[in-house]
């Protein structure tokens, strides 16, 4: 078994459509504003959006609501080059950051959060030098790379 790609559900897909591709910079792989699915990055690495109503009536959970106030249940992680930049620039171009840029030692990484037009919460992030991870973290990637090695 292997995953293929994530599919974003939205509700808005024009508007998703274009921040992903435009305002991230993603590029697309196959699909088109007016559509009902696309999906964007590289032969690598991808992700998708799809019309939450199509997946929705196919699965037969058209009957419930769309929406419900609840916490995060998911976060599309994007590793950026340079965090300060890239935040930086969305902000410029209108983006509303969720947090601002914040080392995260106890996770080895910078990160930054925002939300797409259909509100999906994402995480941009830039690894940490290894010398700035706290204690905790330096013991845990020890035992782990001893386990991936064996």
């Amino acid at each position: 078994m292997k995953l293929d790609n994530v599919r974003l559900l939205v509700t808005r897909f024009d508007e998703c459509f274009t921040f992903y591709h435009e305002k991230l910079g993603f590029p697309v792989l196959w699909g088109e504003l007016g559509g009902g699915y696309a999906s964007f990055g590289t032969a690598e690495s991808q992700f998708a959006i799809f019309s939450r109503s199509e997946m929705a009536e196919a699965v037969g959970t058209d009957h419930l609501p769309a929406a419900s106030d609840a916490q995060d249940q998911f976060a599309l992680i994007v590793r950026v080059n340079d965090l300060d930049a890239t935040a930086a620039r969305l902000k410029a171009e209108g983006i509303s950051m969720i947090t601002d840029v914040q080392d995260r030692p106890g996770w080895g990484i910078r990160t930054a959060h925002l939300r797409d037009p259909d509100g999906n919460l994402i995480e941009l992030i830039e690894s940490l030098p290894a010398e700035s991870w706290d204690e905790g973290l330096r013991k845990a990637d020890g035992k782990y790379q001893k386990q991936q090695t064996s």
